[in-house]
């Protein structure tokens, strides 16, 4: 009996072990991936305004965000006197967690995937909508109007657009037949979805984009940050490190809507043509290049476009976005009904 108990917590302990040093890679992970994406924003802005941008600390300014990094991690904790501090000191992390839990589903190479669930798809979705409470709470619990406006505002502003990226998906799950992030990916070994569907398919991406911008809170659909407005939005009230991870999280998800671009619309890890089919470690190069790509597509979208006001965001969605996914969706499902989609 005391041999089978020792291998018992030798299994449970290894199994903890595993998954501790998973958690801290992810953890790592986001963190950089974070701070190369504000260094990137600030470069691609800096080059659509004819600027420089950050050349001073490090070869090219390339260490310019890890000493905000550091900055904000010395800086001091303040707060409003009345805010509800439990929720207050809560807040930040809803936002955090949901984007490394999002993160972890990904299938990156064919070996190289934390969690393959038969839902995936669903779980994104589902885990992308409770980031908004954070959001909520943060704004409601630091007892300032401003940010209790621009909480709501993200609150309208999310539950509306997530509609059109939940349909958008849902179109290319009638074309896959599967939830299943490495199993669509698998099927797109005969051609990326967005070729295998056609119109549909490019109707549902640009959908897509349109809505997963909103959705990540980013101009021209930064309503909730309007700083004209409301100061910082939502987050007025944060300072140091608790403010960063609203900001961090904002990059993140901005990856996080790339990347499930890049799985369900053009093939992941895989690369055009099997041209590197050959070789599993490029995997990740073609899916990390793919994804950037979407990324920068999101910032040209910034950096181009007027913000909308309030009542044009929403009638954006409610007029026109969700109608058209709605017919789509029904277009999609006839094309797959009589088998008229693109096999390469």
């Amino acid at each position: 009996m005391n041999s089978i108990s020792n291998i018992i917590n030798w299994l449970i302990s290894t199994e903890v072990l595993n998954m501790a040093m998973i958690a801290l890679i992810y953890l790592t992970v986001f963190a950089v991936l974070g701070l190369f994406l504000v260094l990137l924003e600030r470069k691609v802005a800096a080059w659509f305004q004819l600027r420089i941008g950050p050349n001073r600390v490090g070869y090219l300014g390339l260490f310019q965000t890890i000493a905000d990094a550091l900055k904000l991690v010395s800086k001091e904790l303040t707060g409003t006197v009345k805010a509800d501090k439990f929720l207050y000191n809560l807040a930040p992390y809803f936002v955090i967690v949901t984007s490394l839990m999002a993160l972890a589903v990904f299938p990156f190479t064919k070996d190289l995937q934390a969690f393959d669930i038969n839902i995936g798809i669903f779980f994104l979705i589902a885990i992308s909508s409770i980031g908004v409470i954070g959001i909520l709470l943060g704004g409601w619990s630091s007892n300032n109007k401003f940010a209790l406006i621009g909480a709501m505002r993200s609150g309208v502003q999310t539950v509306s657009y997530e509609l059109s990226v939940g349909l958008s998906l849902l179109t290319m799950v009638i074309l896959t037949g599967s939830l299943q992030l490495s199993e669509i990916i698998e099927v797109q070994k005969s051609g990326w979805l967005i070729v295998q569907g056609h119109i549909p398919a490019i109707i549902a991406f640009m959908i897509y984009m349109i809505a997963g911008t909103a959705e990540t809170n980013r101009a021209p659909f930064d309503m909730v940050e309007a700083e004209s407005e409301l100061g910082a939005g939502y987050h007025t009230e944060y300072s140091g490190m608790k403010f960063a991870y609203f900001f961090l999280a904002e990059f993140i998800n901005m990856f996080i809507i790339a990347a499930i671009a890049t799985t369900i619309f053009f093939g992941g890890w895989l690369s055009p043509f099997g041209i590197t089919e050959s070789l599993p470690w490029m995997g990740l190069f073609w899916f990390l290049a793919k994804t950037f790509v979407l990324v920068f597509l999101m910032m040209w979208f910034r950096w181009t476009f007027p913000r909308l006001r309030v009542d044009q965001l929403l009638t954006l969605e409610w007029k026109y976005l969700l109608p058209i996914n709605l017919v789509n969706l029904v277009l999609m499902a006839v094309i797959v009904w009589l088998n008229l989609t693109i096999q390469i």
